[in-house]
């Protein structure tokens, strides 16, 4: 994090202008009066660019972070990056142009970072047709991942602004972001269903209770996703709320995604039969639904597969899973084909290698759909990994099988699973001496969610697996607002001295509801 020199800037500023305005460049590597205010440039009122939707951060390593904004036309966009809320020692790094085949959104790539610290940035843009011209600044911060032995903290939950609960600021907004703001994470692990492109928002609805839930509605809310601008729309909705867009400044993101960043319990090759579609390819859907998501979301990635593993230091590796790019048709899920299922070849291949190879006390897996929760897809179909049956593993399931098979032969301890999806939050233990298959190590599967969205539950588990439902938090009924309670997100603190996890399960005001302590899985 050494500062940026004058001479520097003035090289960085030849190609775009901005070193005309760099004479007031401090020793000490900050910007000056030129840059950060006080030019006659900077009073030139609307002809100034501005950015629209905040900033985020993103996939935050040992060294590097990646850092988002948006504009409100095509500019250039720089950051600054400081150990140091004064931004004294500042670090400026040029960003990319702004431009509409983007939709006007644009990522920095921070490296050179410390390890195990709070980093602060700035973002600006610059105009293209005035040089040195410069927007007002937005900061954030992030933490950057450890490598040596420390504490650990981080929050996870899924399923924002599902089954027609949208933004309402007489019920507090999406009000879990702030609770999970205030437990001060290192990170968040979003489990998929950032948006719910599928899931218009009507202007209002009555609750229970006969009080009306009037819902805050954009062009591209108002109707299910199809187009890319339709697509884009969705996350910048989201980023409207206040308590969203001030937790996407402060936290870092571990983003994964699921099915309604497309559609509902959508799979490759899959043709819609549905009138409030027109265009009935949901690969074609797919696809643009998937460039949106790596324009609005502070993902290292430009484009492809979306699984990835991230360290943190010697306590904790998490696996990303893409449990949608490679999946299967839903079917009953009891073929005995071990070469079909929800990951595909490729990636069921990594997560054992690097499951197998990690040296970490304790491996997180991230899966998007959960383990042993059946989750059907209408009468006969299933959508998760379960197929319903106590028996041994079929559909889905072999493949799972197959990864903790491995995983126990090479004596790998440590394992969590961690998910979202089904709209309420429970804890699972995992056991071979209840379940039809006997060549795995015990381990734990937490679920926490939504964040803002209906609420359901619970699921019937399967047995093949041997899951006992330890600890459950679900509605009464179906579809309950976000008025009544049941949000939840979920929070894992791993100890530095004991190697210790522990987990809680909070609610939407930060409530913990349950909570427990995993010793360390290797005794030491």
């Amino acid at each position: 994090m050494t500062s940026i020199s004058r001479r520097n800037l003035l090289r960085a500023g030849a190609a775009t202008g901005i070193g005309g305005l760099a004479g007031g460049m401090l020793g000490s590597g900050m910007l000056g009066s030129g840059m950060l205010g006080g030019a006659p440039a900077l009073s030139a009122g609307r002809a100034r660019p501005s950015l629209t939707h905040g900033v985020q951060s993103g996939d935050a390593g040992a060294h590097s972070a990646v850092v988002w904004t948006r504009a409100d036309r095509p500019s250039r966009m720089w950051v600054q990056a400081s150990r140091r809320p004064d931004f004294r020692g500042a670090r400026l790094v040029r960003g990319p142009v702004l431009t509409p085949d983007t939709d006007l959104t644009g990522k920095v790539c921070l490296r050179g970072l410390p390890s195990g610290e709070r980093v602060h940035y700035r973002v600006r843009v610059e105009s293209l047709d005035r040089p040195g011209l410069l927007s007002e600044p937005l900061s954030g911060s992030l933490t950057t991942a450890p490598t040596r032995r420390q504490d650990i903290s981080f929050v996870w939950t899924g399923d924002v602004v599902g089954q027609g609960w949208g933004i309402d600021p007489a019920y507090g907004g999406l009000r879990l972001f702030e609770s999970m703001r205030s437990r001060r994470p290192d990170f968040l692990l979003h489990s998929g269903d950032t948006v719910y492109a599928d899931g218009p928002l009507p202007e209002s609805v009555t609750l229970p209770d006969g009080r009306p839930w009037r819902n805050l509605v954009t062009e591209e809310k108002s109707k299910v996703a199809e187009t890319l601008r339709e697509y884009r729309g969705q996350y910048a909705y989201n980023l409207l709320d206040d308590a969203y867009r001030t937790f996407a400044a402060e936290v870092a993101q571990v983003n994964q995604w699921d099915d309604h960043e497309v559609l509902n319990n959508w799979y490759p090759g899959e043709i819609l039969d549905d009138d409030r579609y027109t265009e009935k390819r949901v690969d074609v859907l797919a696809g643009r639904a998937h460039r949106a998501y790596h324009e609005w979301v502070p993902i290292g990635s430009a484009s492809g597969p979306v699984y990835r593993k991230l360290s943190y230091g010697p306590l904790l590796d998490v696996f990303v899973l893409d449990m949608r790019t490679f999946k299967d048709v839903n079917d009953q899920n009891t073929y005995a084909d071990p070469r079909r299922g929800l990951l595909g070849a490729r990636q069921r291949e990594w997560l054992i290698h690097g499951l197998t190879t990690s040296r970490a006390t304790w491996k997180v897996i991230a899966n998007d759909l959960p383990l042993g929760l059946v989750v059907p897809d209408g009468p006969t179909a299933q959508e998760g990994v379960a197929q319903g049956d106590a028996g041994a593993p079929l559909g889905r399931e072999l493949e799972f099988a197959q990864v903790l098979r491995a995983a126990h032969r090479h004596g790998v301890t440590g394992l969590v699973f961690l998910t979202a999806d089904v709209h309420y939050t429970a804890a699972h233990h995992y056991d071979p001496a209840r379940a039809a298959i006997g060549d795995f190590t015990p381990f734990w599967e937490f679920v926490s969610g939504p964040a803002h969205a209906g609420a359901f539950g619970p699921n019937a588990l399967d047995a093949t697996f041997g899951p006992e439902a330890v600890y459950v938090h679900a509605p009464p009924v179906a579809n309950v607002s976000p008025a009544e309670g049941f949000q939840h997100f979920g929070e894992v603190s791993i100890d530095a001295g004991s190697k210790a996890c522990t987990v809680h399960l909070r609610d939407r005001e930060g409530v913990s509801l349950w909570s427990t302590t995993l010793p360390d899985p290797r005794g030491r």
